[in-house]
């Protein structure tokens, strides 16, 4: 390995449309649960399926509608 590296002509990698960000989130069990076992039938990682249905929510700009039980908090 070199000591020294010149990055100052180096370019951004034209197949990166938007970089992931880590964060922490906190889910129930059942939801984490639920991916899970779609990732076991789909081959796909349970994360990536939650960051698609995520995505797809954001995209189709779709609203949450939430009618709660009587005595809920």
């Amino acid at each position: 390995m070199k000591k020294h590296y010149d990055f100052s002509k180096s370019i951004k990698n034209p197949y990166l449309k938007k970089a992931k960000k880590q964060l922490t989130i906190r889910l129930d069990e059942d939801t984490i649960d639920y991916f899970r076992s779609l990732a076991e039938d789909s081959g796909i990682p349970y994360q990536s399926l939650i960051n698609l249905y995520l995505r797809d929510c954001a995209s189709e700009h779709k609203k949450l509608h939430m009618k709660w039980a009587a005595g809920d908090a």
